[in-house]
């Protein structure tokens, strides 16, 4: 993830520096020479001599004189930062970032710098500090404890619900099925609800997954209310000792009123203590339109980033977090359950930044 934006945030970091290190070279060095008046020997050893009675008469001798002048410091004006500027906004957007989060970046690397004064050696570290700050600012969202969450339900002697929503083919089953080996490691009791009963062989889906895993499933026939799906596994998860109940829903465009409509229901019903927005990666500039959507409809908690570890470009992460401000929880980073990454900003900025290597 991020590897060819790092690559092309580097390539700029460094050429700009260049040009601002190229301005920091001697200006002038060498020598020359200059007519000037020096005293006589019997002069410099404290003898009377007879002065010359005219200026013309006084000796005059030829004496080098060593020019030498070096720039150690330079003032950043906005006409320095203004093609650094261009050149970062359209990497950015070239790599799925959305035009105002770009823009925003842009904006932030030259309030910066301008006014800045440098020295050599110092130019490529201040912007890559300017632009790391920019970069886990967006990301950088208030973090999302599950953990946490879901111990705190089970001290009010109930389990937590968590609802996955996203568009068609995000990759939430696949991410469902993770979350549950991922809480089931750290010692929680997991349930599946099967409450997409739209799609074909979804139920199924998860009954494989269910029975791979060792976690149960609660499932009703196709066309069931998915509302109702998701009710019948939380008293089931509450009666039996579960902790915690993950529940699939279908996936849905974004566009698609109705099929909204039914999500909100889903939520009134349930009142979920984490709402995730499972994401595809690979969508590029469509995550910032559908997670507006999504974050409208039920209020989404934070984001699972699908299909991170064949996505080059990085952006749509930091469009994502930037629409919605809400947190990316876990990177997808491969087809095993265990394939399912904390998200760590700092970690992220670090490696885009060269600053793991």
């Amino acid at each position: 993830m991020f590897g060819s934006l790092k690559k092309k945030l580097n390539a700029i970091v460094k050429r700009f520096s260049k040009k601002a290190e190229e301005e920091l070279e001697p200006v002038a060095e060498g020598d020359t020479e200059k007519m000037s008046y020096e005293k006589p020997a019997e002069e410099k050893a404290g003898k009377e001599i007879v002065k010359p009675k005219t200026e013309a008469q006084k000796p005059l001798v030829k004496k080098k004189i060593k020019l030498f002048g070096r720039i150690t410091e330079k003032e950043l004006k906005k006409s320095d930062i203004e093609n650094v500027a261009k050149s970062l906004k359209l990497t950015l957007i070239e790599s799925d970032v959305a035009y105002d989060v770009a823009e925003n970046i842009c904006d932030k690397l030259e309030r910066d710098l301008v006014g800045k004064v440098v020295k050599r050696g110092s130019v490529e570290k201040i912007i890559k500090r300017s632009l790391k700050d920019s970069l886990l600012g967006i990301l950088n969202q208030k973090p999302l404890e599950i953990e946490k969450i879901i111990e705190s339900a089970k001290k009010e002697k109930r389990p937590a619900t968590i609802v996955f929503v996203g568009f068609n083919g995000c990759g939430k089953t696949t991410s469902l099925a993770k979350m549950a080996y991922y809480l089931k490691r750290r010692g929680f009791k997991p349930l599946i609800a099967a409450a997409d009963t739209f799609r074909a062989a979804s139920i199924e889906q998860l009954e494989t997954h269910g029975k791979n895993l060792g976690v149960d499933v609660i499932k009703q026939k196709y066309g069931s209310d998915s509302a109702a799906v998701i009710y019948d596994a939380r008293e089931h998860a509450r009666a039996n000792g579960f902790d915690v109940v993950l529940a699939d829903t279908a996936g849905r465009s974004h566009s698609n009123i109705n099929l909204m409509d039914e999500l909100r229901k889903v939520c009134r019903v349930n009142k979920p203590d984490i709402k995730i927005l499972v994401l595809d990666a690979l969508t590029g500039n469509d995550v910032v339109e559908q997670a507006k959507r999504f974050c409208d409809a039920v209020g989404v908690d934070g984001i699972i980033l699908t299909k991170a570890d064949v996505y080059e470009k990085g952006g749509s992460a930091l469009s994502a977090c930037h629409a919605i401000k809400k947190p990316i929880m876990f990177l997808g980073v491969g087809q095993e359950y265990e394939d399912l990454e904390k998200f760590d900003a700092e970690k992220i900025v670090n490696s885009l930044m060269g600053e793991n290597e």
